[in-house]
């Protein structure tokens, strides 16, 4: 690459349908984006499938396809490994991990009131509640480490000495599913969720099952009427009475480095545990970005990071939320925000660098539409961007516009490809 940079980013969430509270137009086609525009304008577009045709997937499994790794031949060892490492907390093969949700329920019938406890739930709610389980819940012969990382997040990891609890095991967060190690989303758009019982898939899994079964129990019990809830009630919170618990996983990953399968050096800019832990699975040097909507420090430690990488990955969390909420306006808004506060100052930032070239690659992770509140399937905008490459009639970094774009239809783990060489085949 000499000295050109690529600065890749990933907009969680990102893609959304038509919302009549927008005069049906998307989030990104109702947005001022004047940065963003500007991006598109100097390159070419298209849409990208993350995963694949129909598969509304997490996080996770689309941010490793869109990093170029696609698990068509071997199974994928699941978004709680990822989080067990992306957290610090000491993983081997054998133990089980799993991300969880905080979340509000009816105990009498274990109906999910709210898979998110509201999304108010401080760094104080969420140590005081692990520390109540580490302290409460008790599983013969199996010992257990939960920590909290952001919001409603926390990740847990079981080991019982000398015993390989197995994987494959189905969720008690009825709004995902598990398809050889890939969680999926559900459509939970019509009627009520319950917390589902974790059924095994082989006899490998059994105590697993049953492991996470008589968790999942005693959290309940335990912390419905417990201080922090009874003062979360008294402040008109939710409670925080249950965890959700999905896409368990048993094995520590063996992947390439991505510095060597793409002859190039990678960073990443990012602030989940779960990015973290894919930056650390694929070798990546991973910068704090400080928190999920600090978006001039992320513009300013990009700009402090680059000359030493070919190529930092940035993941912005905020526009997937709003997805998820249902609130279309809301996202607009963010989407605004992000043009502003991020996107300007990259812009602002790398018109004064000296002697270096830099292109962007634009896209999300999924779709994340409000009207449907949960991942989708539907593709997601595309754009490479910079000087000399041969530029399409682009004009925005929207979804009507990409469905014009000269990439066509591309898939995730086919992207860094397709980007390396429209930089390898620009105009010098």
């Amino acid at each position: 690459m000499n000295q050109s940079k690529i600065v890749y980013v990933l907009l969680d969430g990102i893609g959304d349908l038509p919302h009549p509270d927008l005069n049906y137009l998307t989030p990104l086609e109702a947005a001022y984006t004047p940065n963003l525009d500007r991006i598109a304008r100097m390159g070419v577009s298209g849409q990208v499938v993350s995963v694949g045709d129909g598969i509304a997937p997490q996080s996770d499994i689309a941010v490793f396809n869109m990093l170029g790794y696609n698990f068509r031949d071997i199974e994928y060892f699941g978004r709680g490994v990822v989080e067990c490492i992306g957290c610090g907390i000491d993983f081997e093969a054998g133990d089980l991990a799993l991300r969880g949700n905080f979340a509000t329920i009816d105990p009498t019938n274990k109906r999910i009131l709210d898979r998110r406890a509201g999304r108010i739930v401080t760094e104080a709610d969420s140590a005081a509640i692990c520390d109540l389980i580490r302290k409460n819940v008790k599983i013969e012969g199996v010992e257990f480490s939960i920590e909290p990382t952001i919001g409603h997040r926390v990740v847990l990891r079981f080991r019982k000495k000398g015993t390989t609890l197995g994987e494959n095991i189905t969720n008690t967060d009825p709004a995902y599913d598990k398809i050889n190690g890939i969680g999926i989303a559900l459509d939970t758009s019509k009627g009520d969720l319950y917390v589902a019982t974790s059924e095994p898939k082989d006899g490998n899994s059994q105590l697993s099952a049953a492991v996470i079964n008589q968790f999942s129990d005693q959290v309940i019990e335990i912390l419905d009427n417990c201080p922090v809830n009874i003062e979360r009630r008294e402040k008109n919170l939710l409670a925080i009475n249950c965890i959700l618990l999905r896409d368990a996983g048993n094995r520590y990953p063996q992947l390439q480095s991505i510095n060597d399968k793409y002859n190039l050096n990678f960073a990443s800019l990012v602030d989940m545990p779960v990015e973290i832990g894919i930056s650390q699975i694929l070798g990546m040097k991973s910068y704090n970005a400080g928190s999920t909507d600090e978006y001039e420090l992320k513009a300013a430690e990009l700009l402090k990071i680059i000359d030493n990488h070919d190529v930092v990955y940035v993941h912005i969390k905020g526009p997937d939320e709003f997805g998820h909420d249902g609130n279309a306006k809301g996202k607009k808004r963010n989407i605004d925000e992000i043009d502003k506060r991020f996107f300007r100052k990259i812009l602002e930032g790398t018109n004064t660098t000296k002697g270096l070239e830099i292109y962007f690659i634009i896209s999300g992770d999924h779709s994340t539409p409000c009207i449907k509140k949960t991942h989708t399937g539907d593709p997601i905008p595309i754009i490479v961007s910079g000087q000399g490459i041969q530029r399409d009639a682009t004009s925005r970094f929207t979804e009507s516009n990409s469905k014009r774009g000269s990439l066509g239809k591309i898939y995730g783990y086919q992207v860094l490809d397709t980007a390396l060489k429209h930089l390898e085949n620009r105009k010098v």
